[in-house]
């Protein structure tokens, strides 16, 4: 899937104040994403932009939505729940993608999905950028919500 994230332009996007929240478990994971995220906003020139940290992907929903009602213009959300051996990885899973979008619809602001939910770290790696010729889903994730957010201004 190399080269073939979409583009955007880089004409107003200074203006937007950007909020990346991500996981404290999985750093070396979760910084790679980050890293990804911020290459992604460096290209479309964004300069407000911060880092938030949370406990775990648990935590994201909640905290994306105290930034977005404190002025945010748009959350990159970054983390990484891996599969082990009980229901717990899907009961995580669901609960952060469904409310990560609720609070994207409810504050009808993008939220740009880099939650990572692998098999195991092997997955994880790749899908970080930390594998030769692989794509950074931080990266995707910030050209997502730039794009939704740039796309639908002043709607």
């Amino acid at each position: 899937m190399t080269g073939l994230s979409p583009k955007i332009s880089t004409l107003d996007e200074a203006q937007l104040k950007v909020s990346i929240v991500k996981s404290s478990w999985h750093p070396y994971i979760c910084d790679a994403l980050v890293s990804g995220a911020k290459k992604a906003l460096d290209g479309a020139r964004c300069k407000n932009v911060s880092v938030h940290k949370v406990a775990g992907s648990f935590e994201i929903p909640l905290a994306a939505q105290k930034l977005l009602d404190a002025g945010s213009d748009l959350v990159i959300a970054i983390g990484l729940i891996l599969k082990g051996d009980t229901p717990h990885f899907d009961y995580v899973c669901q609960g952060v993608a469904n409310g990560i979008m609720q609070v994207s619809l409810t504050r009808n602001k993008p939220i740009g999905f880099g939650i990572l939910m692998c098999d195991s770290l092997e997955q994880a790696h790749q899908r970080a950028g930390l594998s030769e010729g692989q794509e950074n889903r931080g990266f995707d994730a910030a050209i997502a919500a730039l794009s939704l957010a740039l796309e639908y201004e002043g709607i």
